[in-house]
């Protein structure tokens, strides 16, 4: 049986071929499922994504399983917790950011009834297909990542710039940049 095409950034790594498989570039609309993702990318800031994946399970039980409404009430014994946290990346500024961005997260919800609403509106409401022939035709920032990233940061958002946002986007699947040849891309495609 033939192996299957996929996006060349999967390679072999297993964490990486069930996240690519599974999730890289599907539609998400469930608020808790997009707080996550904004969590994770901001933490991922500066590190390789296999870091994050890794820590994944981690992040799920240190974070409330991504209740935006408890990350929104750590308080300084929680934020402690965090830095002590082995199973997470321990950095002050990105634990601060998870929550203040909480706050704003859950801001954002009151104004628009979910973040949902607010999200894919940047990209009219349905996924963006773009045609990477490799690696090299991925952008790692778009116009519509410019201006998410500006209105996040006006509304008190923080680890949120271009490059965190369109990664984001990639993730959630406002954006489909699978591989023309990747088998997921025409999946993804006939399930929108």
């Amino acid at each position: 049986m033939p192996s299957l095409e996929r996006c060349p950034w999967a390679g072999k790594d297993p964490l990486y071929v069930k996240y690519h498989d599974r999730e890289w570039g599907v539609p998400v609309h469930d608020d808790r499922r997009l707080f996550e993702f904004l969590i994770l990318e901001g933490a991922q800031a500066g590190l390789a994504w296999r870091t994050i994946l890794g820590k994944r399970p981690h992040y799920r039980h240190a974070f409330a399983g991504f209740d935006a409404r408890k990350v929104a009430r750590f308080g300084a014994r929680e934020r402690a917790a965090l830095l002590a946290n082995p199973g997470i990346v321990r950095n002050r500024l990105k634990i601060a950011a998870s929550v203040t961005n909480a706050q704003a997260f859950l801001a954002l919800k009151e104004e628009f009834d979910s973040f949902d609403c607010y999200l894919w509106q940047f990209v009219g409401g349905k996924p963006k297909v773009n045609r990477p022939q490799g690696p090299g035709d991925v952008p790692t920032r778009t116009p519509e990542s410019d201006v998410l990233s500006k209105d996040l940061k006006k509304r008190g958002f923080r680890f949120v710039g271009s490059t965190i946002c369109y990664a984001f986007m990639q993730a959630v699947g406002m954006v489909n940049d699978h591989a023309l040849d990747c088998f997921r891309r025409d999946e993804i495609l006939s399930n929108d």
